[in-house]
């Protein structure tokens, strides 16, 4: 029997309507039924016909005559006349994109009411969100990052050499990101990250930078993607990036050797961990000098990363069948009858 997946997409976050871009290529390519799960600007969530679903439809706001849903203990809940139906699917994706999504509160609600899903767990989405936690995760895992510093929100002064990049500190899809190539041009940049974070990242800009990508899971055993070698200018911007998370034809492998393979997907094996079991993610490496660098995880890649894998579907089954369960804890009493009887009560 085939496995049914809801796709839960939208959210509260700069990224929200990349995250719809994202939600609408995955109906072309997952060869299972989907149920449709949109969580609006209200937080609101809305069961979406498959049939139906458009760019235009949340656009235009259409998307409110669908029918509401309710997540409570055991997953999400349609009222009927009678009583609550509850959404049938096997696993639950959770294609929320940025905040809400990455950032693990729709985890942490997933996890509260028991609902088994695909996507990283509260502890991974906090600590890939946040550009410096993933910095202090590398470096506590042994995996070389690019050197940085952080500005908090009025501080207009860098030690870093020219050129650098500026990137917002919880902020995904090259949203408020610019290249800084003199002091004259810093200010400016700096404002326009500021808008969207009180903190911001600050990396040297390496000209020509070798970047490969590698997407997977732990299903049992690792399943990894092919290696992808980028082909863009200096970065991709938003809009590229916003066209990049539709795609849902699979790209050429990059043509390195054996060696550098190898050692870009053991890697991504070291980062992934037991931090990111139940979740697919992408990893973006820089190559500097012949050295692997860990340049940003994507914990919810742009379109799932499908377009890496031979068959993505198959992916997704597999892991479904190794998601995290949590412990049962036996809460019984026991301390509070052992203070009534000391009592005598």
């Amino acid at each position: 029997m085939s496995k049914q997946c809801a796709i839960l997409f939208g959210g509260v976050s700069y990224e929200h309507e990349i995250s719809i871009v994202s939600a609408i290529a995955l109906k072309d390519v997952l060869d299972m039924p989907i149920s449709y799960i949109f969580c609006d600007k209200h937080r609101e969530f809305y069961l979406i016909s498959t049939k139906e679903i458009t760019s235009k439809l949340f656009s235009s706001g259409a998307y409110k005559k669908s029918p509401k849903l309710t997540l409570k203990n055991g997953g999400f809940f349609q009222k009927s006349l009678m009583k609550e139906k509850k959404l049938d699917f096997d696993f639950l994706l959770n294609v929320v994109h940025g905040g809400d999504g990455e950032d693990g509160v729709l985890a942490s609600m997933l996890t509260f009411f028991n609902v088994p899903f695909i996507g990283p767990r509260t502890d991974a989405g906090v600590l890939s969100f946040n550009k410096l936690y993933t910095k202090l995760y590398a470096q506590s895992i042994g995996v070389e990052t690019v050197d940085y510093e952080v500005l908090k929100k009025g501080a207009y002064k860098i030690s870093l050499s020219y050129p650098v990049i500026i990137k917002p500190l919880r902020l995904g899809s090259s949203i408020g990101v610019s290249i800084v190539r003199s002091e004259g041009e810093l200010e400016y940049a700096l404002d326009v990250a500021y808008e969207f974070d009180d903190e911001v990242l600050v990396e040297p800009f390496i000209e020509g930078v070798k970047e490969y990508n590698v997407a997977g899971c732990k299903a049992g055993e690792f399943i990894l993607s092919m290696v992808e070698e980028p082909q863009k200018e200096e970065f991709l911007d938003f809009d590229k990036k916003y066209l990049d998370f539709s795609r849902t034809s699979r790209v050429q492998a990059a043509d390195i050797d054996a060696y550098l393979e190898e050692n870009l997907k053991k890697t991504f094996q070291t980062v992934y961990g037991k931090l990111f079991e139940g979740a697919l993610i992408r990893c973006d490496f820089f190559v500097v000098d012949g050295k692997i660098l860990l340049n940003e995880i994507n914990p919810i890649p742009g379109s799932m990363a499908n377009y890496l894998f031979d068959d993505f579907s198959e992916v997704l089954k597999a892991l479904s069948k190794y998601l995290p369960k949590e412990k049962i804890i036996a809460i019984d009493y026991q301390y509070i009858h052992s203070i009534q009887q000391a009592k005598g009560k």
